[in-house]
């Protein structure tokens, strides 16, 4: 029985000044975070990995281990990488559609604005600052 596909697809931004097995890292925690991915699901195969976003396979192997050591996700031999641990995401999936679905219109608005990538980033992170300070 083949295993199925992984449901995580990584990218790295060289931008960002966050070293690489951290950024696969902070994706993995994130998709769990938000329900994308589940107790069960497989990651890439580190081969996978290293084919989708040209990365050394050390730094793949680093950021599992270091999920691994968080209790995250578990090695099984011969049949790759699982998550182990789900967020209870308070959240449901419709409602992250529908915010995802506006997240995607206000980047799209936002680069017809002229304001790239790290602009956008900027700008969410303001607006998260806000809303925290203002609780």
């Amino acid at each position: 029985m083949e295993p199925e596909a992984p449901l995580i697809n990584f990218r790295l931004d060289p931008r960002v000044g966050v070293p690489p097995y951290r950024q696969l890292v902070d994706q993995v925690r994130q998709a769990v975070s938000l329900g994308l991915l589940r107790a069960g699901d497989r990651l890439p195969s580190v081969r996978e990995v290293v084919t989708q976003i040209t990365i050394n396979p050390n730094t793949v192997h680093r950021a599992y281990r270091d999920l691994e050591f968080e209790g995250m996700v578990e090695g099984r031999p011969g049949l790759g990488t699982f998550v182990i641990a789900s967020a209870s995401s308070p959240v449901s999936s419709e409602d992250r559609t529908l915010l995802l679905d506006e997240l995607r219109d206000w980047v799209a608005r936002a680069r017809q604005a002229g304001v790239d990538p790290e602009g956008i980033t900027a700008l969410l992170s303001a607006a998260v600052a806000e809303d925290s300070a203002a609780r």
